[in-house]
């Protein structure tokens, strides 16, 4: 019988290789789309929808790959900047149409960030890193774009929004994922588990108010 260790080295060194380069580019773009809908919430410029865009686009993945110690993907390959930017500019014509700029930002986020969550977990697959910096990896993509675009727009980011299942849906996913890497699951298989769980989590949060629990301060007992 292969051990766990076995199957997720099988498994998980080279999952997304047979991913199009479309659809990498495709989810660029969905990144980028929340944080141009941000720009246009600050009513920014055409630049500053660009910035917004693509700082939200490859931000979480500028990261995971200067942890990695690899070359960043945009740079390596520049076109996924010129998709953001395309994708800032379409909203900067079209924000005006949306009804409720923010529900579509949050829809679009939620998508993004499962997506990014499953992309950021096996980019560190391919590095041969171990199951626990692949969680890690997979969180960290998923949730820093966002936060940088919060923050830079001076809002209160998502994943800081109590109530909100955003970080909590991340870990949920990635854990997913590596349980089904770790397993034998094929790349494919396990990417699909990431994102649905993700998406599912963030959705239910969305519309029914999911929520785990928070802290409430309690007076000191008296001895």
């Amino acid at each position: 019988m292969n051990s766990p260790g076995r199957a997720w080295r099988r498994s998980g060194t080279a999952p997304l290789h047979g991913v199009p380069l479309t659809l990498d580019l495709a989810a660029v773009a969905v990144f980028a789309l929340p944080g141009a809908l941000v720009a246009s919430r600050a009513q920014l410029d055409p630049v500053g929808f660009m910035f917004m865009a693509s700082l939200t686009a490859v931000g979480g993945g500028t990261i995971r790959d200067s942890l990695l110690g690899r070359a960043e993907y945009w740079v390596a390959a520049p076109i996924y900047l010129a998709v953001a930017c395309g994708a800032a500019i379409l909203v900067f014509f079209t924000a005006h149409l949306l009804e409720s700029r923010y529900k579509v930002l949050v829809w679009l986020d939620a998508v993004a960030l499962a997506v990014a969550v499953a992309a950021g977990l096996f980019a560190a697959t391919q590095m041969g890193s171990s199951p626990a910096i692949c969680l890690v990896m997979g969180i960290l993509t998923g949730c820093l774009g966002g936060l940088m675009r919060d923050v830079v727009a001076n809002e209160v980011p998502l994943v800081l929004k109590p109530g909100e299942l955003y970080v909590t849906a991340a870990v949920a996913g990635a854990l997913v994922a590596v349980g089904a890497l770790g397993v034998g699951a094929p790349g494919m298989v396990a990417g699909l588990l990431c994102i649905a769980v993700t998406f599912t989590l963030r959705a239910g949060a969305i519309l029914r108010g999911w929520n785990l629990p928070g802290y409430k301060p309690r007076p000191p007992k008296l001895r």
